[in-house]
């Protein structure tokens, strides 16, 4: 059997990605995000060195999430099936589980093994679960 994908719907949940994390890690909250990285705000020189490198990040941040909401499109039909559930509630379902059950804990590593704070792994990981909700919600709504 083959799994009905959308590939618009993919497509628009990496646009929509694009779109969450630059007002997520920019204009809500990049200086405090900034800080909680340890980067001073202000300095300009880094700054700098970030729009250098932002092209390559951008397209391969772009690519990791239509990989992502392709693969949390598969998820979603199996989740359809199992829960018996359709629409909005069906994407925020499955958005959530695969949060927890594989974002939340793989990214523990950042404050286990290399010193990031819990505050930053519970703002990464709020921007996380909030992309995979709309992402689950896109594809549901649009299949």
């Amino acid at each position: 059997m083959q799994v009905p994908i959308n590939y618009w719907a993919v497509l628009v949940c990496g646009i929509a990605s694009m779109v969450l994390g630059f007002v997520w890690y920019g204009a809500l909250f990049g200086k405090t995000w900034m800080r909680m990285m340890g980067m001073d705000p202000n300095d300009t020189a880094r700054k700098e060195a970030m729009k250098k490198e932002a092209t390559k990040g951008y397209v391969i941040s772009f690519i990791g999430s239509l990989v992502m909401a392709y693969v949390l499109a598969h998820a979603l039909v199996f989740a359809q099936s199992y829960l018996k559930t359709e629409g909005v509630s069906a994407g925020l379902q499955t958005g959530f589980w695969n949060w927890l059950g594989f974002v939340a804990p793989v990214t523990l590593g950042s404050v286990l093994w290399e010193g990031k704070s819990w505050k930053l792994w519970c703002f990464n990981n709020a921007y996380n679960l909030l992309q995979l909700l709309v992402f689950g919600v896109i594809l549901a709504l649009w299949k």
